[in-house]
């Protein structure tokens, strides 16, 4: 997937709202890193790829619209929200323990950082400091979120309450 016809635009005003960052990581799919791109030459960082900040992935679900995917997959799905893998793809739980590692080891390193990621894994970043809401909560391209302390993540935290969705 590649950029809006926006990109610019909001690209421009993801770096003027942008606190003072040490370091800047990236997913490695091309719709962030050419955000980080922006971001590092206006700041002059350069943007770090981590393999672990990548989207979920969604197998057979890729691309499509949650109206398009069979409503007995979404169910099955929201009944074993943590492990569930109807689509083929990762389970939630299988991001939560990537991205979980990788947060830990940016939470570890002491300095600010700026990921620059996805709306699905802003979520578990968001879950994994405290906020269980986050998961049905929507997150814009170009949504700033801060989260001031990455916790060691624990998979039992990601309780997705009453049929759990990834909004």
């Amino acid at each position: 997937m590649d950029v809006a016809p926006t990109f610019e635009q909001e690209a421009a005003r993801v770096v003027a709202a942008l606190p003072a960052v040490e370091r800047l990581v990236t997913s490695p799919l091309r719709r962030c890193t050419r955000l980080a791109e922006r971001i590092g030459a206006a700041r002059d960082l350069v943007p770090a790829v981590d393999e672990r900040l990548r989207e979920m992935d969604f197998g057979r679900w890729e691309g499509l619209s949650w109206e398009a995917v069979e409503r007995a997959e979404l169910d099955a799905w929201a009944a074993d929200f943590l492990d569930a893998r109807p689509h083929g793809g990762e389970s939630v739980r299988m991001v939560v323990e990537r991205v979980g590692a990788a947060l830990a080891d940016i939470g570890r390193s002491g300095v600010s950082h700026a990921l620059v990621t996805h709306g699905g894994i802003i979520k578990v970043a968001r879950v994994c400091a405290g906020d269980a809401g986050a998961w049905t909560e929507r997150v814009d391209f170009g949504a700033m979120v801060e989260v001031k302390t990455l916790p060691e993540p624990d998979v039992a935290r990601f309780d997705p309450g009453h049929g759990g969705s990834w909004n």
